[in-house]
């Protein structure tokens, strides 16, 4: 016994001096984060807990004003929380279309190995995020899933949790320049918390946070650095964990949306099945709640009721109406016109046109919301965290440090470093920027930084650390089957990469 236990010594050694030293820097946070890694909803718990102690030794606030402050925040993003769930909810309708499967279909045969699959993955999620967080996250979910199961019916050597990390690239990267940028749509819709404070006069157009030169060439170098990174940090092929070690083969042949927590905690006593993922109670919802759709009788009915529900024209000409109406909004307006309600309406119509019947339409969304279920659950804590933070002062303390030792030259970074501090406490960018979004345009403006400058630069600070903070990750690790501690090793890693390059290319690149 101790002959073999030397012997498999020698191999793991052997094995890792394969490696290079990028891929064990990533193996090695790996390992560490699968044995610590609690599940999302505790990982806000845990949040609340140290968000209470610092404002406890930093600001000398009381128990009973640290939990006054969380309570009186609980509430604060309940309208903020609505809009950032349609956007995933109509993100997750859409990307679930066929149309949009055959589009994966087609990608996840691009790849001829396990490198370069990541990449792949890695480069579409990015590209999609720009477009829309939402979208970019469950696209990116499923073609991680889909890439994994294509590995595993071609033999290809693939590391499954790091194509998830690269399948959540357009939520934790991109997406802070893109289209959907929270703080810069909030800044673009007329009559914002900030005109009504006067910290500025008038809107904030898209031609100065998404359609302008700084943004777009941040988002292509940073998916060019990105892709270098997966690319380097794929181990490799002994060391490829491929899908069938995480998921029954039952799991992989299914194509609903679920997660192998179930027998995940079966094996090891782990309780973080509801929180990675949600979906066994959406399961147990979908056999104890039908919707409008499952209670159809299999064959069609002729009743005046079921034709009007399964009518296409009914949902058809309502469906172009509305997108003749999006259309005509830039028509009118040009690239400003886009901002928070418009991105959602025509989010939603382009969804209904995609469908047609609205009783279809409905279905996809019941299950969308069963799948965003741990997000909808998680935004009143971490609003509660936000109001410890405001409540006490603590925010105030910590952004007016940070931007005081801020120059023209080194204000991108400082408001990269206070965005993604905030996130790790409060991952909503449009949460945190409700609070600190008027200090820092204000101090932006005296040292001649644009408005649409700081937004980009706040804007990729809070999608940096989504890679250490799992709550946007829940619908992710629903598709994939994947929990928090699996992946989130290699996000981690990802995170410590890219640190450097946003540092460099947010002091270096001019607007």
């Amino acid at each position: 016994m101790l002959l073999s236990c030397e012997c498999m010594s020698d191999i793991q050694e052997s094995s890792e001096a394969q490696m290079t030293p990028v891929q064990r820097f990533g193996e090695g946070i790996a390992d560490r984060v699968e044995r610590w890694m609690p599940s999302p909803f505790l990982f806000a718990i845990l949040l609340t807990y140290v968000a209470a102690v610092i404002a406890f030794l930093s600001e000398g606030a009381g128990a009973t004003e640290i939990a006054l402050s969380w309570y009186g925040g609980f509430w604060d993003l309940l309208d903020f929380a609505m809009q950032m769930v349609l956007i995933l909810v109509t993100a997750f309708v859409v990307a679930y279309h066929p149309w949009v499967k055959g589009v994966i279909d087609r990608i996840v045969r691009l790849p001829n190995n396990g490198k370069q699959a990541v990449v792949v993955v890695g480069v579409g999620a990015m590209m999609v995020g720009w477009i829309s967080w939402g979208l970019g996250l469950i696209f990116g979910a499923i073609l991680a899933r889909e890439m994994g199961k294509y590995a595993e019916q071609n033999g290809m050597q693939l590391h499954y949790p790091l194509v998830a990390v690269a399948g959540y690239l357009g939520m934790s990267l991109t997406w802070g320049w893109g289209m959907s940028s929270s703080a810069g749509l909030l800044q673009a819709t007329e009559g914002n918390v900030f005109m009504e404070q006067g910290v500025v006069d008038t809107v904030i157009p898209a031609t100065e946070w998404v359609f302008h030169p700084y943004p777009l060439m941040l988002t292509v170098l940073a998916i060019v650095y990105a892709s270098i990174c997966l690319y380097l940090l794929t181990p490799p092929g002994e060391y490829a964990r491929g899908m069938s070690q995480y998921l029954s083969r039952e799991e992989m042949n299914d194509g609903e949306e679920e997660s192998s927590d179930d027998s995940s905690a079966d094996a090891d006593g782990d309780a973080d099945v509801a929180a990675d993922g949600g979906s066994q109670q959406a399961d147990l919802a979908d056999k104890e709640s039908p919707n409008e759709g499952d209670m159809r009788p299999e064959e069609e009915s002729s009743a005046p009721a079921d034709k009007i529900n399964n009518s296409k024209v009914i949902g058809g000409v309502l469906a172009l109406t509305g997108v003749a109406l999006f259309v005509r909004a830039f028509f009118v307006q040009g690239l400003d016109a886009l901002d928070l309600n418009v991105l959602n309406f025509g989010f939603i119509m382009v969804g209904l046109i995609l469908y047609t019947s609205p009783i279809d339409y409905l279905e996809e969304f019941y299950d969308a919301v069963h799948s965003s279920s741990g997000i909808i659950l998680q935004f009143p804590f971490y609003a509660g965290i936000i109001g410890i933070m405001e409540g006490t002062g603590l925010v105030d303390t910590m952004t007016e440090f940070l931007l005081s030792i801020a120059t023209p030259a080194t204000f991108p970074v400082i408001a990269w470093i206070t965005a993604g501090i905030l996130n790790v406490f409060v991952p909503s960018a449009g949460g945190e920027w409700t609070i600190v979004g008027g200090p820092m345009m204000s101090a932006g403006a005296e040292l001649g930084i644009p408005h649409g400058q700081t937004i980009a630069a706040y804007g990729v600070g809070d999608a940096h650390t989504n890679l250490l903070n799992p709550f946007w990750a829940i619908p992710l690790l629903a598709i994939t089957g994947l929990r928090a501690r699996d992946m989130f090793g290699y996000a981690i890693t990802m995170m410590i990469l890219l640190t450097p390059f946003l540092a460099i290319a947010l002091y270096v690149v001019p607007y």
